[in-house]
């Protein structure tokens, strides 16, 4: 098949993409490379400016490498926002694809109005970035909902192939209005390239790893883990170490992250997305989400390698010290954590998933 990706969410495109070539495919990714990760793409999407200078310049580049856009099989867009424009000028542009390609695909990757939707009304998330129980945070600001955002999103949703989500809490939000387009796919993850290393056989200090994300700092609950891991360090300063790293290039990242044993990561989610899962590939103990939803979701029985926090400062603090005080554990969890991986995010084995789906619509 002829593939266009568009968009790029943590590097999923670009993994996916790997998959999918070595299953034969012609596949192309146009993306910004997520920004400043700097993730692989064929056509470069990326925003010099805001400007009205390089507004001008970027929507004439967009426009120009869009013509060419044409007579592909399958196209994914990452999000209903999947260029750096205003909504409409997506919409306008998704009607392109939709126009001039065989079929065209939703990834629900991210924020979008379902997502938000589902959070506002509180049926199916026990929390969530906008709320824990009945109690709201002040972390989020809705921008989808009563917006063109919704209409857009509305629209895409409505006349697109099918909807494809990466994780348990993107699926439960689309799952009461699209059941029958939709479907849940596991992240990507290249075992090929991530070299596995067990965990806390060396030294006597736990290495904690944990990536800043200046934006989303408060969005992701890096904020809380931080602070929370810092209280660990004080009280186990001989056993406790912290690797901290600021919205490196996405090679960088990794590399730095291999060196660590456990990784802290997005204490609002029910499911690892693609920072956890990278960790857990080489070896990383995952402290973040991991409910007994997504499990379910993944049909997994015997292997729970995550260790699940809720969204509190002392239910992460507990966790964290319980790790500290078995760390003769960690060996094994390494072990678990890898086995996850391969079993359910192997980049080759999700991109047939695609394809099936893709084929089934």
């Amino acid at each position: 098949m002829k593939i266009l990706l568009i968009g790029e969410f943590s590097n999923l495109h670009s993994t996916l993409a790997e998959g999918l070539r070595l299953l034969g495919h012609d596949v192309t990714v146009a993306s910004d490379g997520c920004k400043w990760m700097e993730n692989d793409r064929d056509v470069d999407l990326s925003r010099s400016g805001y400007d009205f200078y390089n507004s001008v310049k970027y929507l004439g580049a967009v426009q120009s490498k869009f013509r060419k856009f044409k007579d592909f099989d399958v196209v994914q867009i990452k999000n209903p926002s999947f260029l750096d424009l205003n909504i409409k000028r997506n919409l306008n542009l998704y009607r392109f694809l939709l126009k001039n390609n065989t079929k065209v695909f939703l990834g629900a990757f991210g924020t979008d109005y379902f997502w938000e939707k589902s959070c506002l009304e509180n049926k199916t998330l026990r929390y969530s970035d906008l709320f824990i129980g009945d109690k709201p945070l002040d972390i989020y600001k809705c921008e989808w909902i009563g917006t063109q955002f919704e209409e857009a999103n509305n629209e895409i949703a409505e006349t697109c192939n099918g909807v494809i989500s990466c994780l348990y809490e993107y699926y439960k939000s689309y799952e009461p209005y699209y059941k029958e387009k939709l479907e849940y796919i596991p992240l990507p993850i290249n075992t090929d390239k991530l070299q596995y290393n067990q965990k806390g056989v060396e030294g006597n200090k736990i290495k904690f790893f944990i990536g800043i994300q200046k934006l989303k700092t408060k969005l992701k609950g890096t904020d809380i883990l931080l602070e929370e891991l810092m209280k660990i360090q004080k009280k186990y300063s001989s056993q406790v170490l912290i690797h901290q790293v600021s919205s490196l290039p996405w090679s960088q990242y990794v590399k730095i992250m291999a060196e660590s044993d456990v990784l802290l990561d997005q204490i609002y989610s029910y499911t690892p997305a693609m920072n956890g899962l990278i960790g857990m590939a080489q070896g990383l103990v995952l402290v973040g989400g991991g409910e007994p939803e997504m499990y379910e979701l993944l049909s997994e029985n015997t292997n729970f390698p995550i260790i699940n926090v809720f969204p509190s400062r002392e239910d992460l603090y507990e966790k964290m010290e319980k790790l500290i005080l078995n760390k003769k554990n960690i060996p094994e969890m390494s072990s678990n954590s890898r086995q996850f991986i391969v079993k359910h995010h192997n980049y080759i084995d999700v991109a047939q998933k695609y394809i099936d789906f893709w084929n089934s619509k």
